[in-house]
């Protein structure tokens, strides 16, 4: 069930957090973290992409609430979106790569398929 993982932080830092790694995750169509947080953040990309599609006044007002940065809900609407016309979700792909130096946390990259 997306949005149950605590990933240690209060609930405000929690949405921060992955309201910025959504938008930089659409921004840059890669981005490499954490296996755990990559799959929430996996969870809400794709709802936003699903937004995308759509394509209307409302959807895009929706995703103006959650990204943080206007050019890129520009970019989700009139680039991402569209390459995913014809598919029923499964837009994202999460890749384990070696564990962090630091901590040793499992490390993964995501990005769009």
């Amino acid at each position: 069930m997306p949005g149950t993982r605590k990933l240690g932080r209060p609930t405000d830092q929690r949405r921060a957090m992955l309201r910025n790694l959504v938008t930089s995750f659409l921004e840059s169509g890669r981005i490499e973290t954490t296996v755990t947080r990559a799959k929430e953040t996996r969870s809400m990309a794709e709802k936003m992409i699903t937004l995308g599609k759509e394509n209307t006044l409302h959807a895009r007002r929706m995703a103006l609430a959650y990204i943080t940065k206007e050019d890129v809900v520009t970019k989700l609407f009139s680039e991402i979106a569209p390459k995913y016309a014809d598919r029923n979700g499964g837009y994202t792909r999460i890749l384990r790569t070696a564990p962090r130096r630091g901590d040793a946390a499992e490390m993964a990259i995501l990005e769009l398929v």
